[in-house]
Order: structure tokens, then sequence, then C-alpha cells
């Protein structure tokens, strides 16, 4: 069976990798959307979908993961039209997994089997946390996998998140 979790992975962490292998214990395959994929430059959402992209497959390869598909998916602004807009945009699905209370109840009003996911060390695993780390020089590294480490190297990620945290007041 193929299933589908959504999420904007800023950055993809170690939390993310962990929930995707267990998904994948009873499933065939999974399908990641990377939400918000139109969001970069921000605070909130510092790295571009294409960023992301590697993050994820780069992180899942080394782990030996195949059996995925990765699809931008853009918001719509339009919560009943979400559920169809993804629908457009992904491999046919059965079943999603998510915590997010609205997406639950947008997939499950759908008819499709909707799943919670496992919350693990969200204590250190969760893209807010990791970014804020990355702007206080805290050791973040430890939190992603080594792949998602090298290319926010490569694309000068600390500072970029750091840059996006300034204003220009007084």
């Amino acid at each position: 069976m193929r299933s589908l979790i959504v999420g904007r992975f800023q950055p993809f962490h170690l939390g993310h990798l962990e929930i995707i292998k267990e998904i994948l214990k009873s499933e065939s395959s999974i399908i990641i959307g990377i939400g918000s994929a139109q969001y970069s430059h921000t605070s909130k959402d510092p790295f571009t979908a294409g960023e992301r992209h590697l993050m994820i497959s780069s992180s899942l390869e080394a782990n030996g993961i195949f059996n995925y598909y990765l699809v931008p998916i853009e918001d719509v602004n339009s919560n009943p039209l979400w559920v169809a807009h993804v629908e457009a945009l992904t491999p046919k699905f059965e079943s999603v997994y998510t915590n997010n209370p609205l997406v639950s109840r947008l997939f499950y009003e759908a008819g499709y089997k909707v799943k919670s996911v496992p919350m693990i060390n969200r204590k250190d695993w969760s893209g807010t946390k990791i970014r804020e780390k990355i702007l206080t020089g805290d050791n973040w590294r430890k939190d992603v996998p080594t792949e998602v480490s090298k290319i926010i190297d490569e694309i000068d990620g600390v500072n970029r998140i750091r840059d996006l945290a300034k204003t220009d007041g007084d």
C-alpha cells in the first residue's frame, strides 16, 4: 500500500527520517509531499523546494530507502480545494500520515484512512528548534542527517538563516 506524508521539512531532520522508516515498516512505498513548496528565503521557510528535495532524497538513499516519491506541493490557500490539489500532483495513495488536525480532517472527509505519526524526540527534532539552534550557534548538526548538514553548508544555509533573522530597524 502507498501512503502520503506532507511536511515543510525546513530542514529535513532525524525525526523525519525515523518517521519515514517507521511508516515503511507497514507500507510498500511513501509519497513525501514537500509542503509550502513556493516559499523560501524566509525565517520560517529558509530553504527552497529544490534544496529540501535534495536534503530528503540524499538522506533517504544514504539510509538504503528507495521506495519513495518526492512531490513539491504549493499551498492553494483554500481548504476545500487542497485535497484535490494534492491528488492532482501525486501518484495514487490509500492512506495519509499526519498529526496536523486540519490535514487530518480534510483527508478524512475526502474518504482517506488517516493515521497519526509517532512523535520522536520533539524536544530536539523539530524544524523550528533546529533553525533556532542555527541562529544561536548551538549544535544543530546532531539533529539532522549528515547529508542535510552537508547541503546546508554547500548552500551557505547557516548564513542565510542568520541574514533572514536580521531586521532593518534601529
